[in-house]
């Protein structure tokens, strides 16, 4: 019989209530509409040691140590590990102790005449007693709670990793850009110093009367058109350094640079199925975690249904006198159990599995959701990778069309062919076409950087490695997230 009920038991502790996850089925394109016919088989290591900039390199190894954002993420991780070990922690037994020493009076005349006489007043009493709790989780509510904070802790990790891919994107990104900015600058410094030279050799012949008035005036609206254009691209190069020694972990200030960038690698295009984002990017791992965990909640919230089997127990000693404290007949002890059930709550469980329940569907379609936006970040990535090349081409040819045509219109107006709007016309078009090219190069390259970051991969990992790690040791798998994969 004790067999029979002891096996009783472990069966119905086997038992928990409410849906065991499933990995929901999503519609996956077999392969994106904008990946290049020709991808490189790239290893999973560093992509962003390809461009081929030590101190691009340097700066994302800074920022990993030293990024506040990411600092946060990681306390986030081992706030998310102590509400874990909190929450399982009911499925232990709990023990207790306790010690007191008490001596008190009592009034005389409260105190039955006949009985006063043989009780002490004051009195002395000396108390250790250590104690014993356990709740027989038989419905599941406490391993479905600790199922959900589990995936809330994975969850919040993979939020985590998603720092460090966000991060070293963003400080390759900005990195970029401030290279692209210094472009720029040396094309408008150029030009500024060549339209400098126009007027002071229009202002002497216009000494001489070989030009107008008119015409050094039009080489001076030149000239003034390029110096605007400085400041503005200053501040902009300011306002960049300043964004990425943030993210360094820095004070806004100074940022070196390494090569120039149309000295850098073109790193190549990796190759990647639609399939293998949600195992890649951190940001669905995570939206399916909290699908995890909001199903789970369903079923402790089911678990409010069933009554709450409790057992308790002490142990200890009292006395009167503390050296008769630890004395045989000083012990004490009780034990017993108890049970708690609902009769009626006026709807309160039921609303609770419902909202419960439309959370769970809020946190499927935000899973869906995500993985929609995945697929839309990496095939607007490879979109405009695409494009950019092109562009990029096409705009190195105006501007050597233009470079062009400025040269022949300042030959033609030197020889008295042609008038100085010619030239003027030509020099203002060469020049914002210069200023573009820089920027479509920032992008071109930009929009690597935009691939690996959509499509993920084992880089996160290598990138993590180098960042401050959660004191958690190993990181923890759900074991209904595991076996739906």
């Amino acid at each position: 019989m004790r067999r029979a009920a002891v096996a009783g038991i472990v069966a119905l502790a086997g038992c928990m209530v409410g849906p065991d996850y499933q990995r929901p089925e999503v519609p996956v394109p077999a392969a994106f509409r904008y990946e290049p016919k020709a991808v490189a088989q790239t290893p999973e290591v560093e992509w962003w040691k390809s461009f081929g900039d030590p101190i691009l390199d340097g700066y994302i190894v800074e920022a990993l140590e030293h990024n506040k954002n990411l600092q946060v993420a990681v306390a986030n991780v081992e706030q998310a590990a102590g509400i874990l070990t909190t929450t399982r922690s009911p499925l232990f037994p709990q023990v207790s102790y306790q010690g007191t020493g008490v001596r008190q009076r009592f009034s005389e005349q409260s105190v039955v005449p006949v009985a006063g006489r043989f009780i002490e007043n004051p009195q002395t009493s000396y108390q250790v007693l250590a104690g014993a709790s356990w709740e027989l989780d038989l419905w599941g509510r406490i391993r479905r709670l600790t199922e959900s904070a589990r995936a809330n802790l994975l969850a919040t990790d993979d939020a985590r990793r998603g720092v460090v891919l966000s991060l070293v994107a963003s400080v390759a990104t900005t990195y970029l850009q401030l290279l692209g900015l210094d472009e720029q600058l040396a094309v408008a410094q150029r030009t500024l110093d060549t339209y400098g030279q126009s007027v002071k050799l229009y202002e002497l012949q216009n000494k001489y009367g070989q030009v107008s008035k008119m015409q050094v005036e039009q080489a001076r609206s030149q000239y003034e058109t390029a110096a605007a254009q400085i400041p503005a691209i200053r501040t902009q190069i300011a306002q960049t350094e300043n964004a990425l020694a943030v993210l360094l972990g820095r004070n806004p200030g100074p940022i070196a640079r390494g090569k120039k960038l149309e000295a850098l690698a073109l790193p190549a295009v990796p190759p990647g199925l639609p399939s293998e984002l949600l195992e890649r990017r951190p940001d669905l791992m995570q939206a399916e975690q909290q699908l995890v965990s909001a199903n789970a909640q369903i079923g402790a919230a089911k678990a409010q249904y069933f009554p709450t089997i409790s057992l308790t127990g002490a142990l200890g000693s009292a006395s009167t006198q503390l050296s008769d404290l630890f004395k045989g007949p000083a012990g004490i002890w009780s034990y017993g159990g108890s049970i708690v059930g609902p009769i009626f709550t006026g709807g309160a469980i039921a609303g609770q599995v419902a909202q419960a329940e439309a959370q769970q569907r809020a946190a499927l379609a935000n899973y869906e959701l995500a993985i929609q936006n995945a697929f839309a970040d990496v095939e607007n990535a490879l979109a405009a990778n695409s494009n950019l090349a092109d562009q990029l081409a096409a705009q190195q040819r105006l501007v050597r069309a233009l470079s062009e045509y400025a040269r022949l219109a300042r030959l033609q107006f030197n020889g008295g062919y042609t008038s100085y709007t010619t030239v003027l016309q030509a020099e203002q078009q060469l020049f914002p076409s210069e200023l573009n090219l820089a920027t479509i190069r920032a992008q071109l390259y930009g929009s690597l950087v935009n691939i690996y970051k959509a499509l993920g991969g084992g880089w996160v990992g290598k990138a993590d490695a180098l960042a401050p790690q959660p004191a958690l040791g190993a990181r923890p798998e759900s074991g209904s997230a595991a076996a739906a994969r």
